[in-house]
């Protein structure tokens, strides 16, 4: 829900540019390959010397002249061929379907893939492991194509909308992040995939009114809470006769299941697949048998709330990959059982274990694991979630875990680290410094060239109207806020306050980075007009202060995150005079747009004007993954649904609200907005509200759109919380 509303925040603020992740490393751990004026560039560190590794004359298709636009590119691992992405196209949140196309780097020849299918219709290409061939998906089909030859071969057809292969439907892709849907096996001759079966899986229908005289329907297979999952198949499909043989993993025939990882278990001849029940609060390891499907579970997890699978909390595991040590025979996996997110190390059959990481804190994500050298690599924050550090630990679970981002560079750090963990990407900010960017050997934490100047650092810190502070509530829960007070601020007077929300298990809005206390849609300066803004991570929000803050909003969203939300505006405005309790609004976006209406109709004395967009009113309308991984499954226990939706408080309204939805969102549909306005005509609560015509829940498609909204935004706020001290 959150994350393609995060994205566009992240855009408006400006410093999407500079992300560590970006580092497109070579195999060696030693160079990285760029884009510079069309040519595919080699950099050699820590020299950074430069060699052109692909002119741009190269990438001129035969036929043409105009070398192609290359969106993204891989280079094999022994440099001898480059495969490249481009003329893409949007599916769902990112541009995964477009056209490749192979270089030869010997002979220099350049060729198109797919060729006589649609334009851009290709996904997920990928070289073989050595290299002679590459598969994809189009159209729900998965491909192998012979690059000698050029002979393209069908491992699947009968792919269509409601039977995907190799990819997957919009719940598994939103909510798993699983889109790239085949592995490679190591011996080049066979690809394991999924097959996500969604013939029984309920369509919702959006509406297009904008695009032709006559409305168009959108159809999606989406399923609600409630609603049994789409149908999965894990198989092995060999190159040689395309035929595939299906791994027996047993699905809840009343139920359903999921399956959201699986990979090759570091040899040919074995799966390994994680299998979750419907609640998502047991999650099974599978050795799959790939000649004949048999399967072993060798390691389960149980929780009495839900199970975070690797890449709902570690995004770079969203395209696969799975951690072997030891030549196979161990693998690394992560969980909660200690109270806190930490790392163990697995024998294969699953009966030993080992802690790796250990103390009183959470893995926020995996840096590198450098078994050569014996090393864990990982972010942390034990002293304070609202910032980030790099941190490494041995492998073998000896001693305790090493901080190696300098004291000097407090806030949030990321890091980019080479195969090898030699050198890394130090991407760097915090609320009042720039965010900036360096290159590092790992070790000695040493800047390759110019490194970051914190020259200016005291000064900015000094001269910045954000402050972080810690709220205490009368139930004697602690939360990190952020307060941005306005220019020429007078503690005598006292002045409208603006709560920015989110709240949910996919929101941290209280992080020490560049761009905490700005808010992106208002359209002007908040400091200058006299505002106070402020937001607050209560419980349940992913922050790494351990399991139990984390999952206290199990069956609670809507209940226990508005209770805390309510009860920390109410101590701050007793805290803080300044702070004018007659003109507080609140706001937020996706599932900060829930809460929006929630502290708006339950707690109306507090919150006198509120700003919802793309808000879900009715968490039954919100897709089964998310929703039931925190509330339960709703035939089992409705309760949750129940209490925590905004429409059933709707009739409490009694200030002043304004909701915004685009009527093309995907993802948060158009029916919250009509079933809530349904409750509030009913009680006759008045309200405003702007439909923003065949936009999606980013709200951001369309001439003039950005700037449509913000004004709105901007002129509501100012009318019904007026700026200024008083």
């Amino acid at each position: 829900m959150f994350r393609k509303f995060l994205c566009f925040c992240l855009m408006l603020l400006g410093f999407i540019a500079i992300h560590a992740q970006s580092v497109n490393w070579g195999a060696d751990g030693n160079t990285y390959y760029k884009i510079e004026d069309g040519a595919i560039v080699k950099y050699t560190l820590p020299q950074h010397s430069k060699a052109v590794l692909v002119p741009a004359n190269r990438l001129t298709p035969s036929g043409s002249t105009q070398p192609i636009e290359v969106r993204s590119f891989v280079v094999s691992k022994d440099e001898s061929k480059v495969l490249i992405y481009n003329n893409t196209r949007q599916v769902w949140r990112e541009d995964t379907r477009g056209d490749y196309w192979v270089l030869d780097l010997a002979s220099g020849r350049l060729q198109q893939l797919g060729k006589g299918k649609p334009e851009a219709s290709l996904m997920f290409a990928k070289l073989s492991p050595d290299n002679t061939k590459v598969a994809y998906v189009s159209e729900y089909n998965l491909y192998v194509e012979d690059l000698a030859s050029g002979a393209i071969k069908a491992l699947t057809t009968d792919g269509n909308r409601k039977n995907i292969n190799g990819t997957f439907d919009w719940a598994y892709e939103e909510e798993f992040f699983c889109r790239d849907g085949f592995r490679w096996a190591p011996d080049s001759k066979k690809i394991a995939y999924w097959k996500i079966i969604a013939g029984d899986t309920k369509v919702y229908n959006m509406v297009n009114n904008t695009d032709s005289i006559y409305p168009k329907l959108i159809p999606i297979e989406y399923p609600v809470a409630g609603e049994k999952p789409s149908v999965f198949k894990i198989g092995v499909v060999s190159l040689s006769d395309a035929k595939t043989q299906w791994m027996n993993i047993a699905d809840d025939a009343v139920w359903g299941s999921y399956v959201p990882r699986m990979e090759w278990a570091g040899n040919t001849s074995e799966l390994i697949v994680q299998h979750l029940n419907r609640r998502q609060n047991e999650s099974n390891l599978m050795l799959c048998n790939a000649a004949s499907g048999a399967v072993q579970t060798i390691y389960t997890e149980k929780d009495s709330a839900w199970i975070d699978i690797v890449a709902n909390w570690d995004q770079d595991y969203t395209n696969g990959g799975w951690d072997w040590l030891n030549g196979g025979k161990e693998f690394l996996w992560p969980a909660e059982k200690n109270g806190w997110r930490h790392l163990y190390r697995v024998s294969r059959d699953g009966k030993k274990e080992t802690l790796i990481t250990k103390g009183k804190y959470d893995v926020m994500d995996i840096a590198a694991i450098d078994e050569k050298g014996g090393y864990l690599y990982f972010h942390a924050s034990p002293e304070n979630a609202t910032q980030k550090y790099l941190y490494r630990t041995k492998l073998n679970g000896a001693g305790n875990a090493e901080r190696l981002t300098p004291a000097d560079y407090p806030g949030t750090n990321s890091y980019n680290l080479s195969p090898g963990a030699t050198y890394a990407v130090h991407s760097f900010s915090n609320y009042y410094t720039h965010p900036s960017v360096e290159w590092i050997t790992v070790a000695d934490h040493k800047p390759i060239g110019e490194g970051i100047k914190m020259d200016a650092a005291t000064t900015a810190k000094a001269q910045s109207n954000v402050e972080f502070i810690t709220v205490t509530t009368e139930d004697g829960v602690q939360m990190d806020a952020w307060m941005a007070k306005p220019a020429n601020f007078d503690a005598s007077k006292k002045y409208p306050v603006v709560f920015y929300v989110y709240t949910e298990p996919w929101g941290q809005t209280v992080k020490d980075s560049y761009g905490a206390g700005r808010n992106f849609l208002y359209k002007g300066d908040m400091a200058k007009d006299g505002y106070i803004y402020v937001s607050i991570d209560s419980r349940g929000t992913p922050v790494p202060k351990g399991r139990t803050w984390r999952k206290a909003l199990y069956k609670n969203i809507g209940i226990l995150n508005i209770h805390d939300q309510a009860m920390a505006a109410k101590a701050l405005l007793k805290q803080y005079p300044y702070l004018d309790g007659e003109r507080t609004a609140v706001w937020g976006w996706s599932g900060g747009g829930s809460t929006t209406l929630n502290l708006m109709f339950q707690f109306p004395e507090i919150y006198k004007t509120g700003i919802a967009v793309a808000a879900v009113g009715n968490q039954r309308t919100y897709d089964n993954i998310y929703q039931e991984r925190y509330s339960g499954i709703p035939q089992q226990d409705e309760t949750p649904y129940i209490k925590g939706s905004p429409v059933t408080h709707a009739k409490n309204l009694k200030g002043n609200l304004l909701y915004i939805h685009g009527t093309g969102d995907d993802n948060v549909h158009y029916n919250n907005a009509e079933m809530l306005f349904n409750e509030l005509i009913k009680y006759n609560r008045q309200f405003q509200m702007m439909s923003y015509p065949n936009r999606s829940h980013s709200i951001a498609e369309g001439e003039g759109t950005s700037a449509h909204l913000q004004t709105l935004y901007t002129n509501y706020l100012r009318q019904y919380c007026p700026p200024g001290a008083k």
